[in-house]
């Protein structure tokens, strides 16, 4: 009897790895703006198709004290503590795959190492982004979702490294999409890793680039982590970033789609929502009379 497959919707509604506010500037409380990715993350669930899979919300902190950095990294212990609950979480649940619904791009951290664990490191990686978030502690911007492909494949902080139960090697990962390094330091890495990567403009017409680096990676499955910034400002503002000649929203769903036909797709994240103006209409809400 054929063993039926679990997919779980993970609720990750995680902000504290971002330092975003001073890109923000719509939103007059910078508190507001540093937490949009929980209203991000409940408006992606809201809006998702129900299918009746089981849904897991990781918790998440929602108070914000004096935000520090520790070993160089922005609210260290309090994403390495997240981190541990939500693999906490996905142990019991033990899933075959995994909807992840963030919450800023280091998300993806808990439930992809989670799978590569689960299938034997059998898992490609393809980071669907304006940027390649390779960043290490130390370096000049200490937000944790610049570091999550790194700590996905095993560099960073070692107190949040210490929870993760696997890792992927750069030669499994793609990066797609990608126009923004920020700095020439961040180049360099990753032609150190040796990690590979398509603009998007390689993959305007077709997804045939990205189907032969899947045909030669030699994992049966795959994982894909879809960050909104790496959609085309000029058609729509759903993240944070919004660099601009992106790509453009049926470019993207062919992608995922077409890398889902190549491989066993295990795991999806959509991460960085930051919907300014739900935030804006949400502050006016709470200050009207009759709905305090």
């Amino acid at each position: 009897m054929k063993k039926e497959t679990k997919t779980i919707r993970l609720i990750y509604p995680q902000w504290q790895g971002a330092n975003i506010v001073n890109l923000i500037t719509e939103v007059e409380n910078p508190n507001d703006a540093s937490r949009g990715y929980l209203l991000g993350a409940q408006l992606l669930n809201f809006l998702a198709p129900d299918n009746g899979q089981e849904t897991l919300t990781v918790p998440v902190a929602t108070e914000i004290t004096d935000r520090k950095v520790t070993d160089g990294v922005l609210d260290r212990d309090i994403i390495a503590r997240q981190t541990r609950a939500a693999l906490d979480m996905l142990q019991v649940s033990n899933p075959d795959k995994i909807v992840t619904l963030g919450g800023e791009c280091s998300v993806s951290v808990a439930p992809f190492t989670y799978l590569a664990q689960k299938y034997k490191n059998d898992v490609a990686l393809v980071w669907i982004d304006a940027h390649p978030d390779i960043t290490l502690p130390g370096d000049i911007y200490p937000g944790f979702h610049a570091m999550a492909v790194t700590a996905c494949m095993g560099h960073g902080d070692s107190k949040i490294l210490a929870e993760l139960p696997a890792q992927f090697t750069p030669s499994n990962i793609l990066f797609v999409g990608l126009r923004n390094w920020e700095r020439e330091e961040i180049k360099e890495r990753q032609k150190q890793y040796g990690i590979k990567h398509l603009t998007p403009k390689d993959v305007a017409r077709n997804s045939d680039a990205i189907k032969t680096w899947l045909k030669s990676c030699g994992t049966s499955k795959v994982v894909i982590h879809f960050d909104m910034d790496v959609l085309d400002p000029a058609e729509i503002i759903a993240a944070v970033g919004t660099d601009p000649d992106g790509m453009k929203m049926e470019e993207v769903i062919r992608v995922i789609k077409d890398i889902a036909a190549e491989k066993e797709l295990v795991g999806l994240t959509i991460a960085e929502p930051m919907p300014r103006t739900a935030i804006r209409i949400k502050n006016m809400l709470h200050q009207l009379p009759l709905l305090k």
